[in-house]
């Protein structure tokens, strides 16, 4: 989901409030707030020698130990309020993917991307998850699309793969 969209779907859902799934069946805690928008660029080279670049936006969800128990949502004016305040300081890229931060005591800290989103009621829903790392350079280094029939030598020394 690009950065325009989110924000796109929260004007959308005035006053409702906001929830993030980050596996299923398990939501980020009410008590939450938004800790850190980032701006990121990667500038980066695959194993096959490829360059790539691209730039992300970074929301950081934090759940806050003095508010366990808190029941209420932050609601989606809120959050907008944030991020704009927050875009007046260091201005986000709209047409880039969004993703967030999160981590608890019994998830680890990843970057999470949006899969889907629903509304039910008074609730907004983003439905977060990871994607799996992957080789982008397939073609190059030999790797067959199913790594089932990886032969022991396909990213060998001198096979162009690192």
């Amino acid at each position: 989901m690009k950065t325009n969209e989110f924000l796109s779907i929260l004007k959308q859902n005035a006053n409702k409030a906001l929830l993030f799934e980050y596996a299923p069946g398990k939501l980020v805690a009410a008590n939450y707030h938004i800790t850190e928008i980032k701006n990121i660029t990667i500038d980066a080279v695959d194993c096959g020698a490829g360059i790539d670049f691209w730039k992300e936006t970074i929301i950081q969800l934090w759940e806050s130990p003095e508010e366990v128990g808190k029941r209420d949502y932050m609601l989606t004016h809120k959050a907008l309020e944030i991020l704009n305040r927050v875009g007046r300081i260091k201005p986000m890229e709209k047409e880039v993917e969004v993703k967030f931060e999160y981590s608890n005591a019994n998830f680890h800290t990843a970057q999470l991307f949006v899969h889907s989103h629903m509304v039910d009621g008074e609730q907004l829903i983003f439905h977060l998850g990871v994607t799996p790392t992957d080789c982008k350079a397939k073609d190059t280094c030999g790797i067959p699309v199913s790594m089932e029939s990886v032969s022991d030598d396909a990213c060998s020394p001198g096979s162009g793969c690192c």
